[in-house]
C-alpha cells in the first residue's frame, strides 16, 4: 500500500517531530517514521530521563546536609525503584504529550523502520520511503515529495571495549539499572560522564572519572574546567586526567579491572562496573543512504546552510550531521529545514550563538567562544568575572561555588562569550543568548536591572566587572 505526502520525516525524536509540527503548521502533509517511541533519544534515552535521575541525586545530596538549613530529619535514604518510577511517569506524561501533537497536527506517524529506495516504479528519483512496520504487517510505501533524515544517535563505544550490559554499559543501559553499584569507573570526562559522576557520587558511588584530554569538560573554558574539577574533587569523585584507556586489558568477573597509560606510566582500576562516555555516533546505517547521492563524512550526513544533502529535496538535521549534539539544535535545524522546503526563505542557524548546558551539580551553561579561543582568533580581550559568594541568593540556597565569566572584546565592546558555573546557571544562560543575539554589550547588560535577592545578579555584576566596575567585590 503506497501513500503519498509532501514530507516524510526519518525519525519521531525532538528533531523530528518539531520539524513535523512546524510542517504541518505550514500546511504540508507530513508523516513521521519511528522505529522507537516518539521523542526519540532525548526523551527517553537521554536528556529528560538523566535529568530526572539527577534531581533526584539532588534533593538525596541535600537532605544528607539538611541541618545546615536548620530542618532535623532522621536518618536520610533513598529507594532507588521509587527514583526509577518517577523518571518514567516524567517520560511517560511527556510521551503522551508528543502523541497528542501529533494528532492535533493532523501528522501521520508509522511505526517501524523506515529505508529510502532509490528511483523506482514509485518515483524516478530516491526518496521513496519503504516502511518495515513493528507489528510485523506488510511494508508501507510512502512517496514523499521531500525527505528530512532525523534519526539521531547512540552511544559511542572504544574498539575492543565490548558492551555487555552488566559489567560494560553506556548511558543507555546505565539509565535502566535497578539497583547503583557501589564504584564504578567512567571512561570520558565529557558533558555525559561529568553529569554521572556527579549524579552517581550525589548517590553515594565511588566514582572515578578516566578522562583522555589534559581536563575534564575540555570544550569548555579552562576556568570553568579548572572549577568543576575542584568541585568534584571535593564530592570525593577521582578525576585522572592524560589517561589513555588500554580496553584490551579490560578483566570482568568480580567488578571490572582496567589499565590506562598515565602520565607516571601504567596505572590498574578496579570497580563494580564501566560507564563508556565517549561521545556519540550517527545513526545513518540501515535507512537506504546507499541508494542514493547524499554524502557522508566521518560518520555523518553533509549537508548545507539549510540542511539539504546532495540530493536536494532530502534533508538531514541533528545528531546525524554532527556539529552540537543538542536536542535544541536539532529543534531549529528541522525548523530551518522545514521552512526552506516551503519556500520561506529562513535565516540560517549561528551555532555561536546556541547555549550550552551541563547539568552535573555544580551545573554549566555557555554561548560563544571561549577566552583562548578569542585570543586565537586575534580579539584582545577583556573578562568580567563574578563569583556566587557575593551573591545573596546563592547563600540562601546554600549553594554559593562558582562564578558568571564574560568575555568580550576590548576595540569594539562586543560580548564574545559568556561562561558560568554554579547554582541553576543552565537556567540563566538564556539572559547571555539574547544579548548575544541582540549584539549586546557588557554595558547594556550592566543596565538592565536584575532583581534582588537573585541569582541572576552575578550575570550583572559579572558584566560591571568587565570594565572594572563591579559593586560587590
Amino acid at each position: 500500500m503506497s501513500q503519498e505526502y509532501d514530507l516524510v520525516i526519518l525519525g519521531g525524536g525532538t528533531g523530528g517531530y518539531v520539524a513535523a509540527i512546524r510542517a504541518s503548521q505550514l500546511g504540508l502533509k507530513t508523516a513521521i517514521v519511528e522505529k522507537g517511541k516518539l521523542g526519540g533519544t532525548c526523551l527517553h534515552k537521554g536528556c529528560i530521563p538523566s535529568k530526572a535521575l539527577l534531581r533526584s541525586a539532588e534533593v538525596y545530596a541535600t537532605a544528607k546536609h539538611s541541618e545546615d538549613f536548620g530542618v532535623i530529619t532522621s536518618e536520610v535514604s533513598y529507594n532507588f525503584g521509587k527514583v526509577q518510577e518517577r523518571k518514567s511517569k516524567i517520560i511517560d506524561q511527556l510521551h503522551k504529550g508528543v502523541q497528542h501533537l501529533m494528532k492535533q497536527g493532523k501528522i501521520d506517524v508509522y511505526e517501524g523502520l523506515g529505508r529510502i529506495l532509490g528511483p523506482s516504479i514509485f518515483s524516478p528519483m530516491p526518496g521513496t520511503i519503504s516502511v518495515e512496520m513493528n507489528n510485523g504487517d506488510e511494508n508501507e510505501m510512502l512517496i514523499p515529495k521531500n525527505v528530512v533524515v532525523a534519526t539521531g544517535s547512540r552511544p559511542r563505544t572504544l574498539p575492543a571495549l565490548e558492551i555487555d550490559g552488566e559489567f560494560v554499559i553506556t548511558s543507555d543501559e546505565a539509565l535502566e539499572q535497578e539497583n547503583l553499584p557501589a564504584s564504578i569507573i567512567i571512561v570520558g570526562g565529557g558533558v555525559i560522564g561529568i553529569e554521572w559522576a556527579s549524579m552517581l557520587s550525589d548517590f553515594g558511588v565511588d566514582v572515578t572519572v578516566i578522562e583522555y584530554a589534559d581536563r575534564i569538560i575540555p570544550t569548555e573554558d579552562k576556568e570553568i574546567s579548572k572549577e568543576m574539577q575542584r568541585l568534584m574533587k571535593k564530592k570525593g569523585i577521582k578525576l585522572v586526567t592524560g589517561a589513555k584507556v588500554l580496553p584490551e586489558t579490560l578483566v570482568k568477573g568480580d567488578g571490572v579491572t582496567i589499565s590506562a597509560e598515565v602520565k607516571a606510566g601504567m596505572k590498574e582500576f578496579k570497580a563494580d562496573k564501566l560507564l563508556v562516555s565517549v561521545g556519540r555516533q550517527a545513526n545513518i546505517e540501515g535507512i537506504g543512504l546507499e541508494n542514493t547521492e547524499i554524502q557522508v563524512e566521518k560518520g555523518f550526513i553533509v549537508t548545507n546552510e539549510f540542511y539539504q544533502t546532495k540530493e536536494s529535496h532530502i534533508y538531514a538535521i541533528g545528531d546525524v550531521i554532527g556539529g552540537l549534539q543538542l536536542a535544541h539544535v536539532a529543534s531549529h535545524e528541522g525548523i530551518i529545514a522545514v521552512e526552506h522546503i516551503a519556500g520561506k526563505d529562513p535565516s540560517e542557524l549561528n551555532y555561536n550563538l546556541v547555549s550550552r548546558c551541563i547539568y552535573s551539580n555544580p551545573e554549566v551553561s555557555s554561548v560563544g567562544i571561549t577566552e583562548e579561543q578569542a585570543k586565537e582568533k586575534g580579539h584582545k580581550v577583556k573578562v568580567g568575572k563574578f563569583s556566587f559568594r557575593a551573591i545573596g541568593k546563592a547563600l540562601v540556597f546554600g549553594e554559593s561555588d562558582g562564578f558568571v565569566k564574560i568575555v568580550a572584546d576590548e576595540e569594539t565592546n562586543d560580548i564574545l562569550g559568556v561562561h558560568m558555573i554554579g547554582p541553576h546557571v543552565t537556567d540563566m544562560i538564556t539572559e547571555a543568548g539574547l544579548a548575544m543575539v541582540l549584539d549586546a554589550t557588557p554595558w547594556e547588560i550592566a543596565h538592565t536591572i536584575h532583581p534582588h535577592p537573585t541569582l541572576s545578579e552575578a550575570i550583572g555584576e559579572a558584566a560591571l566587572a568587565v570594565d572594572g566596575r563591579a559593586i560587590h567585590s
